[in-house]
C-alpha cells in the first residue's frame, strides 16, 4: 500500500514580522545559536534552527565541513520522546538516532536533523499515548491514528530541506528507510544522491510495527516474515 501523506506548501512567514523575513533567505526557518556538543559518539555541533511555519524548534547534530560538500550523510529524524529519551522497545526511533550519529561520527563528516513536533507521525504525545492503548486493544500503528482521527502521517519535511540547504550541503546521503523522506527533500530543491538503508533489528515488542511500516506505509524494510507476523508482537507505536 503506498504512503498516505501528501505535501503541500507550508504556510508564509508572518506579515508583521518583515525584519525576521529579511534577516535570513529561507520561507520556513531561522538559524538560532550552535554550541559544541561532545557525545559518546563523538565530538558534534548543535544547531537551533526556529521554524516560522510551526513556531517550533529543531535542532542539527552536525561535525565535519559541510560548506558546499557532496554526498553528506543525513538523518531527518522524527522526534519520539518514549524512544529517544525512555529507550520504548515499542519502535525504533532510539536505536536508529543513535546508528545515525555513531556512522556520522566515523565518516567524520554529516548532520542529524531532529524534527521536533514530529512525535506520533505529528499527533502528539497525549494522542500517541491514546495510540499506544489501541494497540494493545488489537489495532496497528495506522488504524490507530485513523480511529483517533487522524491522518497514517501528518509530518512536514520542509524545514529539515531548508536546515540543510543553510548549513550549506550540497547534496545528500539519506540515512533513511521512508522514501516519503527522500521525497520531500527533492521537492524542496534538496539533491539526494542515494539512499542509505538505516534499519534496526527487529524485537518482540516492535516487529509487527515496523511490518506496518513497510506494508502500509511503503518503508524498504527487509524484515523476518515470521517474526514480523508474531501475534504477540501486534504494531505498538
Amino acid at each position: 500500500m503506498k504512503p498516505e501523506t501528501t505535501f503541500r506548501p507550508a504556510s508564509e512567514p508572518a506579515a508583521d514580522a518583515p525584519e525576521a523575513a529579511a534577516e535570513h533567505a529561507h520561507a520556513h526557518v531561522r538559524r538560532g545559536p550552535s554550541a559544541r556538543l561532545p557525545t559518546e559518539h563523538g565530538d558534534f555541533t548543535i544547531s537551533s534552527y526556529f521554524d516560522r511555519s510551526t513556531g517550533i524548534e529543531h535542532m542539527a547534530i552536525h561535525c565535519g565541513e559541510l560548506a558546499g560538500a557532496r554526498e553528506v550523510l543525513v538523518r531527518v529524524h522524527s522526534e519520539c520522546l518514549t524512544g529517544d529519551i525512555f529507550g520504548s522497545l515499542r519502535c525504533d526511533c532510539g536505536p536508529q538516532l543513535r546508528l545515525a550519529l555513531q556512522r556520522i561520527s566515523q565518516a567524520g563528516r554529516g548532520v542529524v536533523i531532529y524534527m521536533r513536533g514530529h512525535e506520533g507521525r505529528g499527533i502528539g504525545i497525549d494522542e500517541k499515548l491514546r495510540a499506544y492503548t489501541l494497540q494493545d486493544q488489537g489495532l496497528d500503528t495506522v488504524e490507530a491514528n485513523l480511529a483517533l482521527g487522524h491522518a497514517p502521517d501528518s509530518r512536514r519535511f520542509e524545514a529539515a530541506a531548508e536546515i540543510l540547504q543553510d548549513l550549506g550541503v550540497a547534496s545528500v546521503s539519506l540515512m533513511s528507510n521512508n522514501p516519503i523522506k527522500l521525497l520531500a527533500l527533492q521537492q524542496q530543491g534538496l539533491e539526494v544522491v542515494q539512499r542509505e538503508p538505516h534499519e534496526i533489528d527487529a524485537n518482540p515488542e516492535n516487529a509487527a510495527y515496523l511490518a506496518t511500516k513497510r506494508e502500509k506505509m511503503g518503508h524498504l524494510l527487509a524484515l523476518s516474515s515470521s517474526l514480523g507476523s508474531s501475534p504477540a508482537s501486534r504494531s505498538r507505536r
